[in-house]
C-alpha cells in the first residue's frame, strides 16, 4: 500500500475512535440513567428502553471497534 491511501485509512480510523468517543459517552450516560432509575421504572417500559438503547450502542462501539481491525490490517499491508 502506498503512503498516500495509507494516510488516508490512518485518518479514517481517527474518525471512528471519535466517534466512539462520542457513542461511548452517550452509552455511558444511558447506563447512569438505568442504573438511577426507581425499581419500578427500570423493571417497566423505560428500562426496556434503556436497556435496549445501551445494547445498540454497545453493538455500534463493537462494529466500529471491528472496523478499525481491519482498518489495522489494511494499514500494515
Amino acid at each position: 500500500m502506498n503512503a498516500e491511501r495509507r494516510k488516508k485509512l490512518e485518518a479514517a480510523k481517527a474518525i471512528i475512535e471519535a466517534q466512539v468517543t462520542i457513542i461511548q459517552d452517550c452509552l455511558n450516560g444511558e447506563q447512569d440513567y438505568l442504573d438511577n432509575m426507581p425499581e419500578g421504572l427500570a423493571n417497566g417500559d423505560k428500562g426496556d428502553k434503556a436497556q435496549e438503547a445501551i445494547d445498540a450502542m454497545q453493538n455500534a462501539v463493537d462494529s466500529a471497534e471491528g472496523i478499525n481491525e481491519y482498518l489495522d490490517e489494511a494499514i500494515a499491508c
